[in-house]
């Protein structure tokens, strides 16, 4: 009855060859699945908020938050080269850590896939109602914001808001095409790749030419300084990068998608690498064009001299975020809302908040079904019940777990604001990134002779630089982020000793199952 009972890798990769899904992706697909899935909310609208916290800092906050990024995606390559089945950290930790690390990994992999794509969801919302405003067409505010919540540790919302609407219509949407079986082709995902990059290009090309005349904009550089990681503000410079974590989020689909791929021992680490670099490239650009083309100092509340909470009632309800030209901090829609007020032509921001439009939605069908997929094959396993695991006779879908996961998603994206999201999500994720890279060094140590096409450079200084950064970076998110993780962690060890201990696969001695996965269809973008 020990909590670290493991499943062992051979009957993990037994198991994965029995399945025998269709390996078809190739390398610059799954580049292109991982840039579709970085780019994303985390560069369209989250630079408003990292604005609030560190002004224009918040480019040394790019580069803090892409090199962890970078470390746990090198630990990641190995585990996904040596260990190419579904689950992700999940399923690396119960055969490394065991059944227990397993399960609060796992747990922490929903908070991250569930509330991220409330947050893009959100993010999806703000720039479809900006774009219609544009074009004359002004739907309520009530009904386009969340109403002002206090809910105990949890606060947000705007003076005036009910319910965000489009937010929730967008995650009906994607649930029913998840349940449907409907999915993106590899074309069609990169095609939506293509018009985010477009996007991201132009607003480059329109800002940065502008930044070198408006050199002023970049002074006070840190205004809020670095932060202090463990005084629960998230602010400063690393609470900024706490918070833009989230923009690199979604590399590791590329690693869940390792079992539909052509040679992964090769691919996974190319696609991993290559689309979080290009991501990196882009991100520090467009944040260079965003201050220096338009400014992204702080806003303090006249009435204390203290900075507005970013997110906060008091923010968005705020003299200088209710009047014309108002500052970036205030915007639901930052790059569009910048190329609006310095480009020749406001028709430049409407296109890239058309872009983003068109784009974002693919953003949250990656995330929910990275989600499910999790939470699937946690059921496969009998760590949840084997209820949810249930495939639909028709679509061939998960759609029990699907619809459970739609309608969490879209209770977070109606009252919630998407900076908060995005920080609640980074708490589940960079737990999980820890776990991983502790994995890639114990297995060297436990499992040395295992085949390792894809060897970590430098594992004993690279993973614990990973989990040292995935720290600092957890501690420089605010007090309720630490809460929420902390309440959901509580709640998953309830479950679990309530019921995934007791009806756990590996406890009844049932190690080698066959997946009933089997001929679900690969992950979203990834087939023709």
């Amino acid at each position: 009855m020990s909590f670290w009972r493991i499943k062992p890798l051979d009957a993990i990769l037994a198991t994965a060859e029995k399945k025998s899904l269709h390996r078809s992706l190739g390398p610059v697909q799954l580049t292109l699945l991982g840039i579709g899935a970085v780019i994303g909310t985390g560069i369209f609208v989250l630079t408003a908020a990292a604005a609030q916290k560190a002004g224009p800092g918040m480019m040394i906050s790019f580069i803090v938050a892409g090199a962890v990024c970078a470390v746990a995606a090198l630990c990641y390559s190995e585990l996904a080269s040596m260990v190419p089945v579904a689950g992700s950290a999940y399923t690396y930790s119960y055969a490394v850590m065991g059944e227990l690390m397993a399960w609060l990994v796992g747990w922490a992999l929903i908070l991250e896939y569930a509330l991220g794509a409330s947050a893009v969801a959100v993010g999806w919302s703000g720039h479809i109602v900006g774009f219609l405003d544009n074009v004359g067409i002004h739907l309520p505010h009530a009904l386009t914001v969340g109403p002002p919540i206090s809910l105990g540790f949890i606060h947000g919302g705007e003076v005036g808001g009910i319910i965000n609407l489009p937010a929730v219509l967008i995650t009906v949407f994607v649930t029913t095409l998840l349940i449907i079986g409907t999915k993106e082709s590899a074309t069609f995902n990169a095609v939506l790749v293509a018009i985010k990059i477009a996007a991201l290009t132009l607003f480059i090309i329109i800002t940065l030419p502008l930044a070198t005349g408006h050199l002023h904009n970049f002074n006070p550089f840190t205004p809020r300084g670095w932060g202090n990681p463990l005084d629960g503000s998230g602010v400063g410079v690393l609470g900024a990068a706490a918070s833009i974590f989230f923009a690199y989020v979604g590399f590791d689909a590329v690693s869940t998608a390792a079992e539909e791929t052509k040679n992964p021992q090769r691919n996974v680490p190319i696609g991993l690498i290559a689309s979080l670099l290009i991501c990196t490239v882009f991100y520090l650009l467009v944040a260079g064009g965003v201050i220096g083309s338009f400014g992204a100092q702080p806003l303090i509340d006249p009435a204390t001299g203290k900075y507005f909470a970013d997110g906060s009632t008091a923010l968005y309800g705020s003299a200088a975020c209710t009047g014309q030209h108002a500052p970036l901090v205030c915007s639901h829609e930052a790059l569009a809302y910048v190329l609006r007020e310095v480009a020749p032509n406001p028709i430049f921001g409407n296109l890239i908040g058309l872009a983003a439009t068109f784009a974002l939605p693919s953003v949250v069908l990656l995330m929910m079904y990275g989600q499910t997929r999790v939470f699937f094959v946690m059921a496969r396993d009998g760590l949840l019940p084997k209820g949810l695991s249930a495939v639909h006779t028709k679509f061939r879908t998960p759609w029990v777990i699907t619809l459970v996961t739609g309608i969490f998603v879209a209770i977070a994206a109606a009252f919630l604001p998407v900076g908060s999201l995005a920080d609640y999500s980074n708490a589940g994720t960079l737990f999980a990134f820890a776990a991983a890279s502790a994995g890639v060094m114990i297995l060297r140590f436990t499992d040395k002779n295992r085949p390792r096409p894809f060897k970590t450079p430098l594992l004993f200084i690279v993973a614990p630089l990973s989990i040292f950064g995935c720290l600092l970076l957890f501690f420089s998110l605010d007090k309720t982020s630490w809460m929420v993780f902390g309440t959901w962690a509580v709640i998953g060890l309830v479950f679990y000793f309530a019921y995934g201990f007791w009806n756990s696969n590996v406890r009844k001695g049932i190690i080698e199952v066959h997946e009933e996965d089997a001929d679900l269809p690969p992950p979203p973008g990834t087939t023709d």
